[in-house]
């Protein structure tokens, strides 16, 4: 085998790709992709599906299954060689991108498939990839002059090189720092697990005593329980300021002229395309449909909450000051007070409740969850090719037998890995002839790894994350759409394409549920009734705080796109003030620099579309209501969740697709409920 990305396996041979694999690939199946379009508009005025649409979605495909692993080793193994062989190659996958959008020809012949009395005798799914196409080619500029035709390829190009770049920088602060500890004295107030990982971590390095780094776990074990107010400060600053120009790598890996670049490109494109701002560009593919419709629903959520996040912070100060004489609270006291403030009211220790959440019960207990809602078998296989040894790989059949899906978890953080958690797509479901593509997903997580002889213990938060993800890999596997432009999560409005996974979550907070997926990792005693009622009773703990947080990230968001205007650049800070001042009751530091490390909108697909996790809550709340109603295990409604909702994909608009399942469109009420907020 020459050259492993230009077979025909569905599962990527991981440990056979090299970096001088990459290009040479890409460059082949480039050409075969445009050589199919060529050959297809051969047929003149017979356009139809089977000799224009399908063959060059199976070219398409070809190319996607190729690059898929290339993308996700470049997030989860990132080295000099394969960064270098990504980044030659964005240019190329854009240059193409747009080169098809812009292609008259193309346009035209979808357009008459579209007009042409067989239309009708298409099934859903395809007149639905044939109505997003047409949108779509707009959206690319088709029926620009040819001036600007040029200047659109060149804003693709400049903004996928841009937000790789801003992705690299963010990668590389969090890799480049870390403090090794001498004296386990000065890491006093932390668990033995979050200490035992420090020392494991300088062990790796080579380095003597404990190392604190910026992976998440190990931040967040810091700021959460070190006595010592230094080192969270330290720790601190070192974090909120990754990849700007301040802060202990000041400069060294600075995303401020980036953020400025991508805003103003992508300003730009959207002017170019006739929109105000790239607000009302990033809407022509979403639910909500004009920036009113985002700023009030924000707003009146900010209303509804602002009051008791206020009160969330006063409480906090109260208890700091009066039981242990603490005063003047900064950012870095938070999470640390917060935690002493649960453990003194609810008698909550996120160190005792990990002890029931071992990964060896946790994964198992959401397979179990899963098989009680849809009836899905998922069992694991060993014989598998990864791109790490902590990597595991799992398939899903249904209660017919028949094969659904495959997918890979990779739980763990470690250097060289991208931070967060997310799902993404290595195989998408088609149907040719009577072949069906079964889709593969990657689920990857940054939790805290195992240390010594004992399995990982996860936090709660830990747990809903990974339930979450899974909702997204449920949503890309079970779908019984057989055409790849809708089928999964394709053609989902990305302001809906969150209802699955956080409809997931709610699983975590069920006493049934919960039986399923915890234990306590020695003696496998389950999850006490006394440890659950604390978890329930603390369970809208701050919730107020979060969600004032979550809609300042929203607003400052979007309005960083609605609001640009070129001759003041993009004012990133300034906006950012003024939302934390209508929204935010935590003022940060004025060196906090969260922007730029932002990846979800600087380099991810949630620009001007952050908004979405919310959007998406009322639809994901209301929709667990209807369980609340039957009953969280109902087979019926898990029946018609797995059927109008998962199987569906983006084959027909989400808001229909909810009033299937639901029997009306959502209200607010079930989200401001779940929150713990008064309506």
């Amino acid at each position: 085998m020459n050259n492993p990305l230009l077979t025909d396996s569905i599962l990527p041979l991981f440990s056979a790709i090299k970096p001088e694999h990459v290009e040479p690939a890409i460059d082949q199946l480039l050409a075969e992709a445009r050589a199919t379009v060529e050959k297809c508009l051969q047929t003149k005025q017979n356009y139809t599906w089977e000799k224009l649409i399908a063959p060059i979605a199976d070219a398409e495909d070809r190319l996607n299954k190729a690059w898929s692993p290339v993308s996700h080793l470049n997030s989860v193994c990132n080295n000099e060689e394969l960064r270098a062989a990504y980044n030659a190659c964005l240019p190329k996958l854009s240059e193409y991108a747009t080169e098809i959008g812009q292609n008259k020809r193309l346009f035209y012949a979808y357009r008459l498939i579209a007009k042409h009395s067989e239309f009708s005798t298409l099934d859903s799914a395809q007149q639905k990839i044939i109505r997003n196409a047409l949108r779509d080619f707009r959206l690319s500029g088709v029926a620009l002059s040819e001036e600007k035709k040029q200047r659109y390829k060149e804003i693709c190009q400049e903004l996928s090189q841009h937000t790789s770049h801003f992705e690299e920088n963010v990668l590389d602060a969090t890799n480049a720092w870390n403090k090794v500890i001498n004296n386990k004295r000065d890491l006093v107030g932390m668990p033995e697990s979050a200490i035992a990982g420090a020392k494991q971590a300088a062990e790796q390095a080579g380095e003597e005593g404990y190392m604190l780094t910026l992976q998440f776990p190990s931040y967040n074990a810091v700021m959460t329980y070190a006595d010592s107010r230094e080192l969270r400060r330290e720790v601190y600053e070192a974090y909120t300021t990754r990849a700007s120009e301040t802060g202990p790598q000041g400069g060294h890996f600075d995303n401020s002229l980036l953020m400025e670049q991508i805003l103003s490109l992508r300003h730009e494109k959207a002017k170019l395309l006739g929109f105000n701002n790239y607000a009302e560009l990033s809407l022509a593919t979403k639910m909500a449909k004009k920036p009113e419709d985002v700023i009030g629903f924000l707003e009146n959520l900010a209303t509804k909450s602002w009051r008791q996040a206020r009160n969330d912070l006063i409480e906090l100060q109260n208890f700091a000051r009066e039981v242990h004489s603490f005063i003047e609270m900064e950012p870095w006291d938070i999470s640390y007070y917060s935690e002493k403030m649960r453990q003194h009211f609810y008698q909550l220790s996120q160190e005792e409740v990990k002890s029931y959440f071992p990964v060896t019960r946790v994964l198992p207990g959401l397979f179990a969850v899963a098989e009680r809602l849809y009836g899905l078998n998922i069992t694991e296989i060993f014989d598998f090719d990864t791109w790490h040894p902590d990597v595991q790989f799992f398939q899903i059949h249904d209660r017919d037998g028949q094969l659904r899906g495959q997918f890979f978890i990779d739980l763990f953080a470690r250097p060289k890995k991208r931070g967060g958690a997310w799902m993404d797509d290595c195989v998408s479901r088609k149907k040719s002839g009577d072949n069906v593509q079964i889709p593969v997903a990657y689920l990857t997580c940054n939790f805290t790894p195992p240390t010594g002889d004992a399995p990982a213990l996860m936090t709660h938060d830990e747990v809903t994350t990974l339930f979450h993800e899974f909702g997204h890999g449920l949503h890309h596997m079970l779908t019984q759409v057989d055409h790849l432009g809708v089928s999964g999560i394709n053609g989902v409005e990305w302001d809906a394409v969150e209802l699955p996974s956080q409809f997931m979550e709610n699983w975590c907070w069920e006493k049934d549920a919960l039986a399923l997926m915890s234990g306590h990792y020695e003696t496998g005693e389950p999850l006490p009734d006394s440890l659950f009622e604390k978890m329930l009773s603390a369970k809208n703990f701050q919730a107020g705080l979060f969600m004032v947080r979550q809609l300042e990230f929203s607003l400052f968001d979007f309005r960083i796109h609605l609001e640009y205007e070129p001759e003041r650049g993009g004012r990133i800070y300034e906006i950012l003030e003024q939302v934390r001042k209508h929204v935010a009751v935590i003022q940060p530091p004025k060196f906090n620099r969260f922007p730029h490390s932002f990846t979800h909108i600087f380099a991810g697909g949630y620009a001007a579309g952050y908004y979405s996790y919310k959007w998406a809550e009322v639809l994901s709340s209301d929709a667990y209501s209807l369980f609340e109603e039957k009953g969280i295990f109902d087979q019926e409604t898990g029946h018609s969740f797995l059927t109008n909702i998962l199987e569906k994909g983006g084959s027909q608009n989400a808001m229909d697709l909810f009033v299937e399942f639901r029997g009306r469109e959502p209200t607010i009420d079930a989200l401001l409920r779940h929150n713990g907020i008064a309506a």
